[in-house]
């Protein structure tokens, strides 16, 4: 499987905001050099069809916003010429229909047709025009389904409704090899999202039992899934938990624990020392800002307040960073807002 990439992320945030959330258009930039003739004759065959821009007849297939990007159509094909349906796929399709706004949707499948046409023969031409043609009216359905009545958009089963007339949609136009092969990537990444959804929804468990839920859930993303969104996702679920503990009035051995289930003992003695230094930082610039007040508020006058001030941060801050970053607590609170603290 390839590594997971960005587009993924910003997937997570569509699918908290929006009723088409499992709606991807994957991006697959790098490009696969055309095969030397025999090299791998007992393997499976990858031809690469995608043209150069900058020849006439690449340039012909481009909207204006595409001219200086290479036609992304790496299609691939197994020893008997015919298609292997995956993620290359539907990027190639793709590439196409998100030229829709500068080209109609007719002048889109003549291209396509023309450019298929062009760096393809029979028999997988037809197989790839048939799967373009039921593509394309999967992505006309798509677009008139409705969003499910009578769900709370903060429910995850508003969103599992969604998905699940998403793949009953699918299921009408592709067979099961052709859904594993568009879409395979795609649902993995949507029902772990789901579950995590579930699992933070539930009210049944504690913070310390959704913390092991999702780890659990995390571990059996693929391994490379993992390396891309433990980052994210891990982080995400310590505020969470930690805030919802914190909420409702939950004791540092609660969040403790919670750590240990989601991160494990070494990420949690670190998040604990990085407490720890996030307390010390308040306590130094409410303190500071006190004495500060104080200043602020004799008589003395406005030079003579400016230098004591000026001495008075420089003996409770010594690095010049953090005198730079104090310098910011202090407009806010002259400002009268809320100090950024970080909890």
């Amino acid at each position: 499987m390839q590594k997971y990439k960005i587009w993924i992320i910003t997937a997570l945030v569509i699918l908290c905001l929006v009723t088409l959330v499992f709606w991807l258009s994957p991006k697959d930039e790098q490009q696969r050099k055309n095969q030397q003739k025999g090299a791998q004759a007992a393997m499976l065959r990858t031809e690469n069809s995608h043209l150069d821009v900058n020849s006439p007849t690449g340039t012909m297939f481009n909207s204006p916003s595409q001219q200086d990007t290479e036609i992304n159509c790496q299609i691939q094909l197994n020893n008997g010429n015919h298609l292997i349906v995956n993620e290359q796929t539907r990027n190639c399709f793709e590439y196409f229909i998100t030229q829709f706004g500068e080209k109609t949707i007719e002048q889109i499948t003549q291209d396509f047709k023309a450019y298929i046409s062009e760096n393809h023969k029979e028999p997988v031409l037809s197989q790839i025009l048939d799967l373009w043609d039921r593509y394309m009216q999967y992505r006309q359905s798509f677009g008139e389904l409705t969003p499910p009545a009578g769900l709370d958009q903060e429910d995850p089963a508003y969103y599992r409704s969604i998905y699940a007339n998403t793949k009953n949609l699918r299921k009408r136009f592709f067979s099961d090899y052709e859904i594993e092969g568009l879409f395979g990537t795609e649902n993995t990444y949507h029902e772990y999202t789901l579950d995590r959804m579930e699992v933070m929804a539930d009210k049944s468990l504690s913070e310390a039992e959704k913390a092991q839920r999702l780890k659990e859930l995390f571990e059996q993303l693929p391994e490379d899934w993992q390396e891309n969104l433990e980052q994210l996702n891990k982080l995400e679920d310590l505020r969470k938990l930690t805030a919802d503990i914190k909420a409702r009035g939950g004791s540092a051995e609660e969040i403790r624990q919670m750590r240990l289930n989601l991160v494990g003992p070494e990420a949690t003695q670190r998040l604990e020392h990085l407490d720890s230094e996030r307390a010390t930082w308040k306590a130094d610039v409410t303190h500071y800002l006190t004495e500060r007040d104080s200043i602020m508020k004799s008589g003395m006058n406005d030079g003579a307040k400016q230098k004591a001030v000026e001495q008075l941060r420089a003996q409770h801050f010594k690095e010049p960073g953090d005198r730079l970053r104090v310098e910011t607590f202090e407009k806010v609170y002259d400002q009268g807002g809320k100090l950024p603290f970080v909890d």
